[in-house]
């Protein structure tokens, strides 16, 4: 199967967590675009959507399904969503498409996270892909400079601003043998919105479309 097709054959067994009748979180990227498309098919069975992104809002309600704000929620059984990234233990990195912060958020929420990928995104240490971190603009040289202390080297998304209205630095060369330490110690710099690793939350279940077709693993 193409890329692509191992896309939708994930997004398509992920249907089998939607709680009947409940709120469920959605993410963002290519990947979820799949998961939605397919969870239109059986929108009667879902109450509404939480989304992480303005794009993935946007598609949901083009298929008939409501997005309600997170603090109008009071319980989300699940949270579906890619990542760039995801290690043996289950921790990620995500924050490609540049929603890191309110994919953070929702996935805290959940009760369940549910990670949908190929196995291209199958790693043994994190850290080939850039790790994206979301900076308040004021800060981006301040945060910059901690990032390179720390032996990366952070590039700034030119031309880009988040659905909160901050920059993105992604920083390269970092390999991240103890992800859920450099996740603490990068959220206490100032100026520092999210980092886009998810190991202090990182996923319960991943979904991998493969070769042999879609295998389940379970880190919870």
């Amino acid at each position: 199967m193409t890329q692509d097709e191992l896309k939708q054959a994930v997004a398509r067994e992920a249907l089998r967590f939607v709680v009947p009748g409940a709120v469920i979180g959605v993410g963002t990227g290519s990947t979820v675009n799949h998961f939605i498309d397919a969870l239109a098919g059986i929108r009667d069975r879902v109450r509404a959507a939480v989304s992480s992104s303005e794009r993935s809002t946007e598609r949901l309600r083009a298929h008939g399904i409501e997005v309600l704000d997170l603090n109008e929620v009071s319980t989300l059984p699940v949270y579906v969503d890619g990542a760039d990234e995801i290690d043996p233990g289950g921790a990620m990195i995500k924050g490609g498409g540049g929603a890191l912060t309110r994919e953070k958020i929702i996935a805290e929420a959940a009760e369940r996270f549910v990670c949908i990928v190929d196995a291209s995104k199958l790693v043994p240490v994190l850290g080939a892909f850039a790790l994206p971190v979301e900076v308040v603009p004021m800060a981006r040289e301040l945060v910059r400079a901690r990032l390179r202390d720390l032996g990366g080297e952070p590039r700034l998304r030119e031309g880009y601003l988040t659905d909160n209205g901050n920059q993105i630095l992604d920083v390269h060369g970092l390999r991240i043998e103890h992800p859920a330490e450099l996740e603490s110690r990068l959220n206490q710099i100032p100026g520092v919105v999210t980092v886009g690793l998810f190991a202090r939350r990182g996923a319960d279940v991943a979904l991998v479309g493969g070769a042999d077709g879609v295998t389940q693993r379970d880190y919870a």
